[in-house]
């Protein structure tokens, strides 16, 4: 930076420097002040909506047993909230109060929404295993085990192994469920699910 010998120069330089560049510093400040404004705004809003979103939650989730209400609360959470894991949630207590009704092709319907919005935490997966429970329940065998071929996190694996046992032993084809049991096990299924090894010794009893 050029030393300036007196103060004179000092102050003619400044004054030179804001006529050359004081409205683009003025017009940055405005636009950076303007942007965090915005951005706390913004901040404040979405925090705002997710409270909003988890008391209407809350709320509907409360009547879990009541199909009809769960199933219009879901309808309006998702008109006014922009929540999808929220919605997804609502969506397996709908799944699951349409199955306790007895209605299968409801639950099916959620269970598909639920995949569909790929909320993470493992929703889909979860989904996806409980939607081929329905097809099995529904006698859509084939199609339930090519629905257990998308559960591909490794934390649902002996879940699903486990299922496909359930599957191909209702067909019939004790070799192959007997293999998926096997698989099961192999993944620490047992630990979850304590009747497993009963399945597989049956099969073997068989």
């Amino acid at each position: 930076m050029e030393i300036y010998s007196t103060e004179e120069q000092q102050v003619d330089a400044i004054k030179q420097f804001w006529k050359d560049y004081g409205n683009s510093i003025l017009i940055g400040a405005i636009v950076g002040l303007g942007g965090l404004y915005a951005w706390n705004y913004y901040s404040d809003l979405k925090i705002a909506q997710t409270e909003a979103a988890s008391q209407a939650f809350s709320n509907i989730s409360q009547n879990a047993s009541d199909a009809a209400a769960v199933e219009a609360g879901a309808a309006e959470f998702a008109k006014v909230h922009d929540q999808s894991g929220y919605q997804a949630l609502l969506d397996l207590i709908l799944a699951k109060s349409a199955v306790e009704a007895g209605e299968l092709t409801k639950a099916e319907d959620a269970l598909k929404r639920v995949i569909a919005a790929k909320a993470g935490a493992g929703l889909d997966m979860i989904a996806t295993l409980r939607l081929a429970r329905v097809q099995a329940e529904q006698g859509q065998l084939a199609t339930a085990l090519t629905t257990l071929d998308q559960v591909t996190e490794d934390a649902f694996a002996a879940q699903r192994d486990e299922l496909k046992g359930d599957f191909l032993a209702r067909q019939g084809e004790v070799d192959k469920a007997k293999a998926a049991y096997q698989a099961a096990m192999d993944k620490g299924g047992v630990a979850a699910s304590p009747a497993l090894k009963m399945k597989f010794d049956s099969l073997n009893q068989a």
